[in-house]
């Protein structure tokens, strides 16, 4: 009998055990907290660091970077601590490098030498959180996006032309323009930036482009997805065969012609649609 009962309070102990993983949730056990410890950092950071909190806040940094979480104006306050630590984290730059090391790989499917490629091979970069990185105006300014972006204090900040290169990317981008593809760099910036924007990438170790383009006042009545769009298909007309696409946001991809791969950088402190 002591058996017995010790045996049916086994298997009562798993099944609550299983009933309690299958049923936890992070977002039920978001809704759950108690109050936590709130302190703000020297930039007006909120910082929320509740082991629960973190895994939903990984939840959420992830979704976006699929693609699930889409029209984001602000990163949820309760995570903007968390964005700030993954964006300045070896974690980043690791993820980084990999997306490199697939790109690098995916070279070697298509033209490997320069003696293979007709001149009109082509592969398109974004810039900025791609080629250069905004993360030391986030850092100083901009909250990692705990709240809109202030335009012009960041367009100033473009002007200074003194943003690093993202970590890993000077190494691609030679790769690919060594390997005779014909690189086009496609932002979002306004043309007023182009000198700053191009002393700052050769500053920052890249050159060797075949053009650079920049939202005239007609590109800027556009939406960026239908800009970056329109790119690609004044590419093709040209008789371009658009390899590759890199970028750090999703419209750097969206609307057709679709690129042969595309390459989607980690970034989620902001939303550009």
């Amino acid at each position: 009998m002591a058996r017995s009962l010790v045996l049916s309070l086994t298997l009562a102990f798993l099944f609550i055990g299983m009933v309690s993983a299958r049923d936890w949730n992070i977002l039920n056990q978001f809704k759950g907290l108690k109050s936590t410890k709130t302190t703000t950092s020297q930039k007006g950071v909120a910082t929320l660091k509740d082991p629960n909190l973190t895994g939903y806040c990984e939840s959420w940094r992830i979704n976006v970077e699929p693609h699930n979480i889409r029209d984001f104006t602000v990163v949820p306050q309760e995570c903007v601590w968390f964005v700030q630590k993954y964006m300045t984290s070896s974690q980043y730059e690791d993820d980084v490098e990999r997306a490199v090391d697939e790109a690098i790989l995916y070279l070697g499917k298509t033209c490997c030498e320069k003696k293979k490629c007709d001149g009109m091979d082509a592969w398109i970069f974004d810039i900025d959180d791609t080629l250069l990185s905004t993360i030391p105006y986030h850092k100083s300014n901009g909250c990692f996006g705990g709240e809109q972006l202030n335009t012009t204090k960041f367009e100033e900040w473009q002007s200074w032309g003194k943003a690093p290169a993202v970590p890993n990317m000077v190494k691609l981008f030679h790769e690919i323009r060594e390997r005779g593809f014909k690189i086009f760099l496609v932002s979002s910036r306004k043309e007023y930036l182009r000198s700053a924007t191009v002393e700052n990438l050769i500053e920052a170790g890249y050159h060797g482009w075949s053009n650079l383009l920049l939202r005239g006042e007609e590109e800027e009545k556009k939406s960026v997805t239908q800009y970056k769009a329109d790119v690609r298909t004044w590419l093709t007309s040209l008789g371009y065969k658009v390899w590759g696409v890199m970028g750090a946001q999703w419209n750097s991809f969206a609307g057709c012609p679709v690129p042969k791969r595309t390459f989607k950088l980690p970034n989620s402190i902001y939303y550009i649609a």
